[in-house]
């Protein structure tokens, strides 16, 4: 019944408008600060190398991830640093103007997962709680919002042609 009112009410669609809306001011404001000044992703890597998340035991309680930031997050410092700040800005205006909002939401929640991972708590567990929102909601996250007008026509173009060839034959 829950998912249901998610993904189908209209009362559901504005309160999430509502958390769209204040996600991605959050996504937009933060990335817009890194792709206006000279953000370097390499010295939050070395921090999250030299400072792992760990468990009660002391040890690194993600250490496939302190493995995978030593070898592809530091050594592409650059492209890491390019694909957050962007990455952010484009989370932001997709969750703001409701366009592709379930991709957005995605990203944003992968992103904030990475940030878990490397030991930034912040904001990131509310803005996952609310992306979770969003994401579950679907297209219904859109409603108030470019998804709206570019959903249709993704769905038409969408549609496997074998259906339309099928439709074609019947009525010949």
């Amino acid at each position: 019944m829950m998912m249901n009112a998610l993904r189908n009410s209209v009362v559901m669609a504005a309160l999430l408008l509502v958390i769209r809306v204040y996600l991605g001011w959050n996504w937009l404001t933060s990335g817009w600060g890194k792709v206006t000044s000279e953000f370097d992703a390499s010295g939050f890597i070395q921090g999250a190398i030299a400072n792992p998340v760990t468990n009660q035991a002391g040890d690194a309680a993600f250490p496939w991830y302190v493995a995978f930031l030593e070898a592809v997050a530091l050594p592409l410092g650059n492209i890491f640093s390019f694909m957050v700040a962007y990455g952010e800005v484009f989370v932001g205006l997709g969750l703001i103007f409701g366009i592709l909002t379930v991709y957005a939401s995605f990203f944003g929640l992968s992103m904030n997962f990475a940030f878990l991972f490397a030991g930034t708590v912040s904001t990131n567990p509310l803005m996952l709680l609310l992306g979770f929102f969003v994401l579950a909601a679907g297209h219904n996250a859109g409603r108030f919002g470019g998804d709206y007008y570019l959903q249709p026509y993704v769905q038409q173009k969408m549609k496997p042609k074998r259906k339309q060839k099928r439709t074609a034959n019947a009525a010949a």
